[in-house]
């Protein structure tokens, strides 16, 4: 059963066509890719699929729903939460008023659970959880944008580049938290420019050029796919 279904998506910035009536779906508890090069669409999809950005033509359909008017600060109690690309932390609250932002929108009795289990997850947080967010590094940032997420208890996650400005060993760090969420039975949209680590996680995955969906298939399959290889790991022509 699908938890997404997005048809037909335009989006456009003016005289700009920036996405050109997508369509993609994810199932719940997949875990699915959208891969592509910088400026293919890929974060204006996702802004699009959450109200951030207008949507000039298509449909959104959410656990049912067509979103179509729906608030984007009504999306988190119903399960749908992003990550945005750049992190957007609350740089001047700490680290822990950072993590229960993300449960505002919840009235139930486990939240300081949830908040020692963000810590569990990120211990590096754990020891921060009294330090202004605007002093954490690159990669500690990533991890509380994350934990804050998680704090809402989201059905889908929609990730945007989560590895872009980290070292590799943090971004094989976050790659792994990723897969851990999504083992734990939360369905994930991500949106990523490194291409093998994104297909490498994901169960699904699209191919995204110039606003246009160019493939769609299983992650194994784009992984060996002679066109992916080219160009989007790095690999040269046969």
């Amino acid at each position: 059963m699908n938890l997404l279904e997005v048809t037909g998506l335009e989006v456009r910035y003016g005289g700009i066509r920036a996405v050109k009536g997508i369509d993609l779906a994810v199932e719940a508890g997949e875990l699915v890719c959208l891969i592509g090069a910088n400026g293919a669409g890929k974060s204006s999809t996702l802004r699009a699929i959450c109200g951030l950005t207008p949507a000039g033509a298509g449909s959104v359909r959410y656990a049912g729903t067509d979103l179509t008017g729906i608030p984007v600060f009504e999306l988190p109690r119903r399960g749908l939460v992003m990550v945005p690309e750049g992190r957007g932390i609350f740089p001047q609250l700490t680290v822990e008023e950072n993590l229960a932002i993300g449960a505002f929108a919840r009235r139930d009795g486990e939240i300081t659970a949830d908040l020692e289990r963000q810590f569990q997850t990120f211990p590096r947080l754990k020891e921060r959880r009294a330090q202004t967010a605007g002093t954490l590094s690159g990669g500690e940032q990533q991890m509380l944008a994350i934990g804050r997420a998680l704090m809402s208890r989201p059905k889908l996650l929609l990730l945007d580049e989560p590895s872009m400005g980290l070292a590799p060993l943090l971004v094989a760090k976050i790659f792994d938290i990723v897969r851990e969420i999504a083992a734990q039975g939360v369905t994930i949209l991500l949106v990523e420019q490194n291409a093998r680590l994104a297909l490498e996680i994901a169960a699904r995955g699209y191919v995204m050029e110039s606003g246009a969906i160019t493939l769609a298939a299983a992650a194994s399959e784009l992984l060996a796919d002679p066109r992916v290889r080219v160009a989007y790991l790095g690999e040269g022509a046969a």
